[in-house]
């Protein structure tokens, strides 16, 4: 995806579906690496598990934080637990763990629970490193 196919609504070529609908998509390792290879639109991640209570809790905060960074800005959630090669593969050492992504490779980390204006906030300002 392009930037400059935001403003069009974009939607999948196969399925027809929007590819932005303001929520974060799951994603398994075969999936992130697809997103993170092919988008030009920066990826944030929450690295998370079912078990992790501050997880649990800040998950509200980060749908409602998808409504305000989409289509600019993909959000996506790895359960660290079903997709433990990814945390592995970037050293996630506590969760839930905050990583955006732009051109192929991870920019900005931050760890800890945080509220929807924190994480909106958080996440523009690592964009604009």
């Amino acid at each position: 995806m392009r930037s400059d196919q935001l403003a069009s609504a974009p939607d999948c070529g196969g399925c027809h579906r929007p590819l932005f609908t303001g929520r974060p998509v799951a994603l398994d390792e075969a999936a992130f690496d697809r997103h993170v290879a092919r988008s030009q639109i920066p990826l944030l991640v929450d690295f998370w598990a079912p078990w992790c209570g501050p997880c649990r809790q800040m998950a509200p905060a980060f749908e409602q934080a998808a409504v305000q960074l989409e289509p600019h800005m993909r959000l996506a959630k790895i359960d660290t637990e079903a997709v433990p090669a990814l945390g592995a593969r970037f050293k996630i050492r506590s969760i839930p763990t905050l990583a955006l992504f732009q051109g192929g490779r991870e920019v900005a980390r931050q760890a800890g629970a945080m509220g929807a204006a924190d994480i909106v906030r958080w996440a523009r300002q690592a964009r604009g490193r």
